[in-house]
């Protein structure tokens, strides 16, 4: 039961996010920093957590998993100090960032882009 929550609630936030892009007409930069932004809003309000535990990767995957991770892991080390909430954004949130990193180098090493001849 837990793959199909999962399948519903990853695929209601990615459906969404389309909605963003056909209908709202934003850009993708503007929907992705929407559902960084609500991933945010949903961890400072303590709910992202309450829909981590329900949908499991289907709450964390999708880019609002990222702006959780970013908030929570400040909160996390913010208790300790002003100068550790840094430390605890990166925490959390480095792993996607560095195989993101990663990614786009050994793509961008692979393939050419379209306008390049």
């Amino acid at each position: 039961m837990i793959y199909l929550w999962a399948f519903l609630i990853g695929g209601s936030i990615c459906l969404f996010g389309q909605f963003l892009l056909d209908i709202v007409k934003l850009t993708s930069i503007q929907m992705l920093v929407t559902l960084v932004l609500i991933g945010i809003i949903l961890d400072g309000f303590g709910l992202y957590e309450q829909l981590i535990e329900f949908a499991g990767a289907g709450a964390t995957v999708p880019i609002t998993g990222f702006g959780y991770s970013l908030v929570h892991g400040a909160m996390l080390n913010g208790e300790n100090g002003l100068f550790y909430i840094s430390d605890g954004v990166f925490e959390l949130a480095s792993t996607t960032i560095v195989f993101s990193i990663l990614l786009s180098l050994i793509v961008a090493a692979i393939f050419k882009p379209k306008g390049v001849t």
